[in-house]
């Protein structure tokens, strides 16, 4: 099981069509079975697509709520080029906030296999959709090949924050995956702005919490950094040079020192400008499952 996780930065990254279309032909030769993307915007107030087209892309819906989805969305427009290419998915997508101003900002899941469930909550204590510390969760259930499992796409806060500080968001994460992974497998993908370098901060409460973290454990381990320089969020911070801040993270009921029923084969970055051209601010992150006998 093959999965992928990247902060696109979408519409704001500069040269965007020529880097979207680095990252669809990657997917495409890739072929991830999950998906998770961060930082997967819209232009605020742009044309919408109909509904019939959208659940005719693979949306699905989380229930209760049908964000309006814009025709230059990031993560549909991704959608309908890799069905064209012969690569459909289906996938979610959910709004959290106001970005830059002027782009409808979330997260995004895509999954080769039918998704039987979605679901999307709000990491912060803030609602405010013009706020741009508000967080939320996206997550899916679907097949792997041991059951079914559950796949989140995170975009989380930073440690010091004040308002909205990276450990109340993990209480609120936790508060959900705990009942989860007692029963299936759970992978946490994404940017969690906390440097695998930086120690009592966030990576060591999410390792603290009984998480793996899919690089630590690779037999085969590609390239490490995933953020290469300064970038929003971390101008006023002595952490800027070469971070690992993106990951893959996982958690399960036969989980055991070393992996439980998953061991990984390979992880490392990509779209680093080693393994794919850089397409963000971001470099991705890919890693490989097998199942144990």
């Amino acid at each position: 099981m093959k999965l992928l996780t990247l902060n696109t930065h979408s519409l704001a990254e500069p040269g965007y069509e020529e880097k979207t279309d680095i990252f669809l032909r990657a997917v495409l030769e890739e072929r991830p079975d999950v998906m998770a993307l961060q930082e997967v915007n819209q232009t605020a107030g742009g044309e919408d697509v109909s509904t019939v087209e959208l659940l005719a892309s693979g949306y699905m819906e989380c229930p209760g709520t049908m964000p309006r989805v814009g025709r230059d969305n990031h993560a549909f427009r991704a959608a309908v080029r890799l069905a064209a290419e012969g690569f459909p998915c289906f996938w979610s997508w959910i709004p959290a906030k106001l970005g830059y101003e002027m782009y409808d900002e979330g997260t995004a899941v895509f999954s080769r296999r039918p998704i039987l469930e979605v679901k999307q909550f709000y990491l912060t204590g803030t609602r405010d959709y013009g706020n741009w510390k508000t967080r939320k969760a996206l997550a899916v259930k679907t097949e792997t090949e041991n059951g079914p499992g559950w796949f989140f796409s995170l975009h989380m806060g930073w440690w010091k924050d004040e308002e909205e500080p990276f450990l109340r968001q993990w209480r609120a994460l936790s508060a959900v995956t705990d009942s989860l992974r007692r029963e299936r497998d759970v992978w946490l993908m994404g940017d969690f702005n906390s440097p695998a370098g930086v120690r009592e901060e966030g990576y060591d409460r999410v390792a603290a919490d009984g998480w793996e973290d899919a690089y630590v454990l690779a037999e085969e381990k590609g390239g490490e950094i995933t953020v290469p320089g300064v970038i929003d969020g971390w101008r006023d911070s002595g952490e800027t040079d070469g971070m690992r801040m993106d990951y893959i993270w996982h958690g399960g009921p036969e989980q055991e020192p070393s992996s439980g029923g998953w061991k990984v084969l390979r992880a490392g970055s990509i779209f680093d400008g080693k393994n794919r051209p850089a397409v963000s601010d971001h470099f991705g992150v890919t890693a490989e499952y097998e199942r144990r006998d």
